[in-house]
């Protein structure tokens, strides 16, 4: 017989089988020795007030032995001389488009600009050391997309978009801990996911998909108003109905699209910061508790929000025990992100702290100024374009002005632009810096001077908000780093939300994140299978 129940127990009760087992014995009036085995199904931890408990979901089975299989498997069928779809990106929206394709019977062909996650490691390693970035191989471009090296976290508000479990189990029957099955908050670690990532992989191609790396996707062929392929850098062409799930930083794709007409619109952002505090300040505000998270809780995470002047003020990406990493995609950028190991064991912990900012708020001259129009202007006119507040790629120059203004700040390399948090909030300049997990190194800069205003007072308003609710928060031991731009996509690419398809372009499956109809690995995921049926759709029927 099997009971499922649902327990409030304390950290030292929930992390241990047989606290677990004694419990259940003692409240539920079951026989100790006829509990067979426990297994929990779903785990929070509520830390709202000062004893904290974890909740648990467990299934209990009395005299019997539980089934063998901790989640039902995805049967993957040989699609060798299917239909075949043309996949542009192995991100997260990439991949699961593509494995969702076998499922249906249609024959992936994954065409990635940057290397395999392993060789791009390497290349993401080498940053630190030669301060320069492979503008196709990085913390952006390469299999894995940008969430192979960013904690690989899976928690996503978008239950409603899709099914989040399947995007899970997928993961586990690639080798993720079924841990993640059961947290509320689940993640894998950057340690762990190329591992996983490079199984996905072999399953594609096991089925008779084929993936291809270092192929640069330069255009679309297009006749009259379908899409009937792409071409790629090396001159080669590939043909079929495209999903387009190219990631966040593909700025190249957006003005590839633009530069032939197809629509697309410029989408709102969120710009600001790397905050690092010390792993174990975070654990005793998070925690109520001066010892930190003691034995059994694991490193403490946050999440903030507030309104400043119209505009949401919050944490993004939350990295507890992780560090902060060099996350640009070319030339001439500074751009910060987290990451952490599967452990969590740093001695850092780091949020994105940033500021809503909306396209209308590039057209009000109040807020850009004329020294930034000027810097803008100067820095596009050597690619042949001009800047337009009203243009489609407006929010995407926006980005590409921050991180090059940021790098100047830099001395032009990776050493990022710093400045301890009290100092930033009371506008002064730091004397010195903390130590950081940052690798490149940091640099002493004013932030408060030189990040546009509409931005730094905001955080400013957002931070005294936060040390008020969240006593030592606000302190001169956490460290802003600059700058964290790539929260999401500033372009928008316009489907129709019915078919998934471009509204004007036949077979042309804007896909994923850099699409701007997702925000996360999960997300993405889900967004990727949903293409992928939609282009199954069409072509099976």
């Amino acid at each position: 017989m099997t009971y499922d129940f649902q327990l409030r127990l304390l950290p030292e009760q929930a992390y241990t089988k047989s606290a677990i087992t004694d419990y259940i014995a003692a409240e539920k009036g079951i026989n100790r020795g006829n509990i067979t085995h426990v297994r929990v199904l779903r785990r929070s931890i509520d830390a709202r007030q000062r004893t904290i408990y974890v909740n648990l979901t467990v299934r209990v089975y009395e005299n019997e032995r539980p089934e063998d299989q901790l989640f039902e498997e995805i049967a993957y069928r040989n699609v060798d001389g299917c239909p075949q779809v043309v996949v542009v990106g192995a991100g997260p929206a990439g991949l699961f488009a593509a494995l969702r394709l076998i499922e249906l019977g249609v024959r992936p062909v994954v065409v990635e600009r940057g290397k395999d996650v392993h060789s791009r490691r390497k290349d993401v390693g080498a940053i630190s050391k030669t301060q320069e970035i492979d503008s196709e191989s990085n913390y952006c471009f390469g299999e894995g997309g940008a969430g192979a090296f960013s904690d690989g976290k899976l928690f996503t508000r978008s239950k409603k978009r899709g099914n989040v479990e399947k995007i899970l189990r997928v993961f586990c029957q690639h080798g993720a801990n079924p841990s993640i099955l059961i947290d509320a908050h689940p993640h894998i670690g950057t340690n762990k996911l190329p591992g996983i990532i490079e199984s996905m992989r072999h399953t594609i191609q096991n089925c008779g998909g084929e993936v291809h790396f270092q192929t640069k996707m330069t255009g679309l062929l297009i006749h009259g108003n379908k899409v009937e392929g792409i071409t790629t850098a090396d001159g080669r062409e590939f043909r079929g109905q495209v999903i387009l799930a190219t990631g966040h930083s593909a700025r190249d794709v957006y003005q590839l699209l633009h530069s032939r007409q197809i629509e697309i619109a410029p989408k709102g952002i969120a710009v600001g910061v790397r905050l690092e505090h010390p792993a174990i300040l975070i654990d005793r505000i998070q925690y109520h508790n001066k010892e930190g998270k003691g034995k059994y809780l694991p490193p403490a995470e946050y999440s903030y929000v507030m309104q400043a002047g119209g505009r949401g003020v919050y944490s993004f990406c939350m990295c507890p025990g992780g560090t902060v990493v060099p996350a640009a995609s070319g030339p001439e950028q500074v751009v910060v992100n987290g990451m952490s190991a599967a452990e969590r064991n740093s001695p850092w912990s780091n949020s994105g702290m940033v500021v809503e900012t909306r396209p209308e708020d590039l057209q009000d001259t109040s807020l850009i100024d004329a020294d930034a129009k000027i810097f803008i202007n100067t820095m596009l006119a050597a690619e042949g374009q001009e800047w337009l507040a009203d243009s489609p790629l407006a929010m995407m120059q926006f980005q590409a002005y921050l991180e090059k203004l940021t790098w100047q700040q830099s001395n032009r390399h990776q050493t990022a632009p710093a400045q301890r948090m009290a100092d930033f909030v009371n506008k002064r300049v730091s004397g010195s810096l903390p130590t950081s997990s940052y690798q490149p190194g940091l640099i002493i800069s004013p932030l408060h001077f030189w990040l546009p205003k509409f931005i730094s007072t905001r955080l400013q308003e957002g931070f005294r908000h936060f040390g008020k609710h969240a006593h030592g928060f606000l302190t001169n031991e956490a460290t802003m780093i600059a700058i964290e731009t790539r929260t999401s996509s500033p372009v928008r690419i316009l489907r129709d939300p019915a078919s998934l398809q471009h509204i004007r372009i036949e077979g042309l499956f804007p896909c994923g994140e850099g699409a701007g109809y997702a925000g996360g690995i999960v997300s993405a995921g889900i967004d990727g299978e949903r293409c992928a049926e939609m282009a199954s759709q069409t072509i099976l029927t």
